[in-house]
């Protein structure tokens, strides 16, 4: 089944796109490739409980199996060794993309306590967002009582815009709460 915002993007958004960023060819509109979820342990990257239970949570939040992922180098000061593991990670495209789109922007983020929106600096120099979110359990997918430790996830929502303002209004499309003020 299609997710619901597809739909909305194919048949809305493209055209107010279009119309916003002044674009004659539809293929010119920026989208949405990827988004990538990563939660980093730190020191709990050794524990093997504590490791499968954040890959049991993440998985729960995206839909799909995470990867867990690993130092690439020795730095003493963080006391990590290479190849020791450093956090999971997920990918998500396609449909589970949107259905994750959806659940952010509609449950989880209004479930933030004194959340008053996310900063539009967010955005990078390759047009991609990212932001953080400091407790994983604001999504309804997570059983709370379960939870050992609270931990927080970054967000990165990979686009293909070619400016800033693109990716902007894109997200801003998608209903994403984005405040203009600076901090």
């Amino acid at each position: 089944m299609i997710p619901r915002l597809k739909i909305s993007y194919d048949k809305n958004i493209i055209s107010k796109l279009m119309g916003k960023l002044s674009l004659k060819n539809k293929h010119e509109v920026p989208k949405i490739k990827k988004i990538i979820l990563n939660m980093g342990l730190g020191e709990d990257g050794s524990d093997g409980k504590k490791l499968k239970a954040c890959a049991d949570d993440m998985g729960l939040i995206a839909g799909q199996k995470p990867v867990i992922t690993k130092f690439k180098k020795s730095i003493s000061n963080f006391k990590t060794r290479k190849g020791s593991n450093a956090g999971v990670k997920v990918t998500l495209r396609s449909f589970k993309m949107y259905e994750f789109i959806d659940r952010l922007v509609n449950i989880a983020l209004p479930r933030i306590k004194d959340f008053r929106g996310l900063s539009s600096r967010g955005i990078d120099s390759s047009n991609n967002f990212s932001f953080g979110v400091k407790e994983h359990i604001i999504f309804p997918e997570v059983n709370f009582d379960k939870v050992d430790k609270i931990r927080g996830m970054d967000i990165t929502i990979v686009t293909t815009s070619k400016t800033k303002e693109g990716t902007l209004e894109l997200l801003k499309e998608f209903n994403f709460p984005i405040t203009n003020k600076k901090n």
